[in-house]
């Protein structure tokens, strides 16, 4: 049978989302527990969108394929027994044998928070990104909209990502201010390795003054990573995780959406 599960974590003690030899990955560490709850039998995830060191999760969908029955119910509290705090599973839902995490997935998104202020985050630290120098909304919607629809996305790409084609289809870009936070809403078909922080340190620079906003569509077209601004942090970053159709009966967010500013506004 093919369980999926819903997954949230905090970034930041992480090397990302994707296994590696030093175990210390969100996919490690859950492989790794439920390894536990199945008494041994570690099963291999399948996730919707693999996410870089730093970055946060508040639905990662994954699914894996087993002969172990439990209940849906189970499959969560047995599973966040063995997890880190900063890891859990949300929800989990037996699923046809044709879906598939990332396959099946129509859509990704991602919020980016980011504090505008004279000082750098405390408490909030590596949860929010930080610029302290004011940033104009009108100048990044203007930029912004320059990206939407069907492009070539090499500009942002990074130079490490192994995505295919970088041709992508951006759906929303939306920037809403709330007190000294600022929340950027990105949703697309798929984004290549780096590209919303690299969208991102092009925004900030425009949101500052230091480029114009048509600047956004000379780097677009040019299509070279060097005409971009430098990648931002990935600090502020949040995989709000995929989209599917209504057929698979998946929840389309969690509880921690909430936390996020501007969540019943902006996203």
């Amino acid at each position: 049978m093919r369980i999926a599960l819903g997954i949230t974590y905090g970034g930041t003690h992480y090397e990302g989302w994707q296994s590696q030899p030093s175990g210390r990955t969100v996919q490690d560490q859950l492989q790794v527990a439920l390894g536990k709850f199945m008494a041994g039998h570690a099963p291999q995830l399948l996730c919707a969108g693999r996410t870089d060191a730093g970055v946060h999760g508040l639905m990662q969908v994954a699914h894996f394929d087993t002969d172990v029955q439990r209940p849906d119910t189970a499959w969560v509290r047995g599973t966040n027994r063995y997890l880190p705090a900063d890891i859990a599973v949300q929800w989990a839902r037996h699923v046809p044998d044709g879906f598939h995490a990332r396959a099946s997935a129509l859509t990704r998104r991602y919020a980016y928070i980011l504090l505008e202020s004279p000082v750098r985050p405390s408490i909030d630290s590596s949860q929010v990104g930080w610029v302290f120098r004011p940033l104009s909304a009108t100048a990044m919607r203007e930029a912004a909209r320059h990206l939407l629809g069907e492009h070539d996305f090499s500009s942002f790409r990074a130079a490490q990502c192994q995505a295919h084609t970088p041709v992508k289809t951006l759906h929303r870009i939306d920037i809403h201010r709330h007190g000294r936070y600022w929340r950027f809403d990105f949703e697309g078909n798929a984004f290549l390795h780096h590209m919303i922080r690299n969208i991102m340190g092009c925004l900030v620079m425009i949101g500052q003054g230091s480029r114009p906003s048509d600047w956004m569509h000379s780097v677009l077209q040019a299509r070279s990573r060097e005409m971009a601004a430098p990648t931002f942090m990935a600090d502020g970053l949040y995989f709000l995780g995929p989209t599917y159709a209504p057929e698979w009966q998946l929840p389309d967010d969690t509880a921690q959406f909430d936390w996020l500013p501007g969540t019943h506004t902006a996203g």
